[in-house]
Order: structure tokens, then C-alpha cells, then sequence
């Protein structure tokens, strides 16, 4: 399952400085391989395989682009 949900929303969600609240997810067998979010109080993130790692926000379409890719990436795997 993919589902990629990117909201415009008034103001920022805190540590976030954009004004977008997304949350994109890649589910296999029930269980999430892939993710991209930001929560208030970790601001963009990504997880990969169970691993978290910053990830630099550019705007929704690069959104789309980098978690296509990282789909993609695992995929390969």
C-alpha cells in the first residue's frame, strides 16, 4: 500500500517552517518500510527500514519525488 496525504495548513507546524503538514507511507505485509512526515516536536523526518533520519523539506513535488525514489530504492533491494 502507498498513501501520500500533504495538507497547506495556516502556519508552520513547529520545528517545521514551512506551511505543510504531510505523511507518506509505503506498507508491505502490514508492516511500514517507508515513511515521511513531520510531527510537531521532530519537525521532517524520514524512516527507512525502521531507521529515522532528517530530511530536508523542499515543497510537495520534491515530496513526491524523494519518497518515489526511495520506494524505487527499496524495492531493488
Amino acid at each position: 500500500m502507498i498513501e501520500l496525504i500533504v495538507w497547506k495548513v495556516p502556519s508552520p507546524v513547529p520545528p517545521s517552517t514551512h506551511g505543510y503538514k504531510y505523511r507518506a507511507a509505503y506498507v508491505v505485509g502490514g508492516k511500514r518500510v517507508i515513511g515521511f512526515d513531520n510531527e510537531r516536536g521532530k519537525g521532517d523526518h524520514c524512516h527507512i527500514d525502521g531507521h529515522e533520519a532528517d530530511y530536508t523539506f523542499k515543497g510537495p513535488g520534491q515530496l513526491v519525488e524523494d519518497f518515489i525514489a526511495a520506494i524505487d530504492a527499496r524495492r531493488k533491494t
